[in-house]
């Protein structure tokens, strides 16, 4: 028998459900992707996207049916969720058929833990019918069950000038960012676990999952002592510029075999690529990208016993930041900034034809000189850019500049 599954009312708000429902209201299908285990299963079955039948394609039963009568399975009038639809991408063609008999909003929610996007059957059979939405780990404030990310709109929606009074009416929330950076953002370990042991035996079993189940539904990977070596290798490099000749003679593979190592780490919300900012678009594409981990404790529990250091800090930043950006409707780009010379941003947000540039320190005391690139770069950017952020591990909250403001990081996100 199929099992229908019963919302955990005890879980936390999440961030994108607002979006999530309004893209129901729109489209025929809706298709929720990340990472396994950042809760796309419970925010599928929360009762503020309405009363629908949920299905599992971890469950035997179903994906039995699904083979053998799918259009009976998924007949009826009510709105139908389907979980963890990357196992059964012939299952699309019977949704395809549904869609286009009856045409009605919300009909489909489907979750996956890969990116359907490049799933190409997947991605051919929805098209046009479909609107794609990434749930991240869990942020900060919505593991303090807030059920929202860092003030990044608040802060594009207000006027520079008044920043400081937004930034100075936020929670003083402190608390050790490395502690945060250990747990990352997967809802068992940073929530529901407190020991950092039962932590480390979670983030192995995770791996090991990932390795040997998600991985092989994407590609057919034989060599996994070699792609785990090169998983560590990158969680090593985090806010490194990518080379892959460089990282493939370190852990000797071949590059293309680096090159389809990390497209697979990407697609499966592993990995993630920060493209360089440039005005032209094109360059952004050539330009090499920064390599960055999708949670900081994973990619903590894969560097074997590394202390967190400044770049994890960055990495909890850009996870925010992600967050929020595929979060709202009017899409935004998360870029960074580097001259030639070595000058850099940590990170740039580009919306509405502006800029805004953040650099993040993990210094309790920011000085003058931390400010530097942030006015290089709005000094290259005159007319686009707008004051810039210096976020840092202290508590002084100032204009450390005319142009840029010093303020701590937890009062952001």
């Amino acid at each position: 028998m199929i099992i229908i599954h019963v919302m955990n009312t005890t879980s936390l708000p999440r961030l994108v459900t607002r979006n999530l429902a309004d893209r129901l209201r729109v489209m025929p299908a809706v298709v929720l992707t990340g990472a396994r285990q950042t809760g796309k299963s419970t925010l599928a079955q929360d009762p503020a996207l309405g009363s629908r039948r949920y299905l599992s394609l971890d469950d035997l039963d179903f994906v039995d049916a699904a083979r053998r009568d799918p259009e009976a399975l998924l007949g009826g009038a009510q709105a139908i969720t389907l979980d963890e639809v990357q196992r059964e991408p012939d299952l699309m063609i019977a949704v395809k058929r549904a869609i286009d008999l009856r045409r009605k909003p919300g009909q489909f929610l489907l979750t996956g833990s890969a990116n359907l996007l490049v799933m190409r059957q997947v991605s051919e059979t929805l098209a046009g019918r479909a609107s794609y939405l990434t749930l991240w780990p869990m942020t900060r404030r919505e593991q303090m069950g807030l059920g929202r990310g860092g003030i990044w709109e608040e802060l594009i929606k207000a006027r520079d000038e008044e920043w400081l009074d937004l930034l100075t009416s936020q929670p003083d929330d402190h608390e050790d960012w490395r502690a945060l950076a250990l747990r990352g953002g997967f809802p068992t370990p940073a929530v529901h676990l407190t020991d950092s042991r039962e932590r480390a035996v979670w983030f192995d079993g995770y791996v090991r999952t990932y390795l040997e189940r998600d991985l092989q539904e994407l590609s057919s990977i034989s060599a996994l002592p070699d792609f785990r070596r090169l998983m560590r290798a990158a969680c090593l490099r985090l806010g490194q510029l990518v080379n892959q000749a460089e990282l493939g003679r370190d852990v000797a593979l071949a590059q293309p075999t680096v090159h389809r190592y990390l497209n697979l780490l990407e697609t499966s919300y592993q990995l993630v690529r920060l493209p360089a900012y440039s005005v032209n678009r094109t360059k952004r594409l050539i330009k090499s990208p920064k390599f960055f981990w999708g949670d900081t404790g994973v990619a903590l529990h894969l560097a074997e016993g590394m202390e967190p250091t400044g770049v994890h800090l960055e990495n909890l930043v850009l996870h925010d930041l992600l967050a929020w950006r595929d979060s709202r409707l009017d899409r935004a780009s998360l870029l960074y900034w580097r001259t030639a010379i070595g000058e850099e941003v940590d990170f740039v947000i580009e919306t509405g034809g502006r800029l805004l540039p953040i650099e993040v320190k993990a210094t309790t005391r920011p000085r003058l000189e931390d400010a530097a690139h942030l006015r290089t770069f709005r000094a290259e950017y005159p007319k686009e850019s707008r004051r810039g952020l210096l976020l840092h591990c202290g508590t002084r909250l100032e204009w450390l500049t005319p142009d840029v403001v010093a303020v701590p990081w937890w009062r952001v996100f």
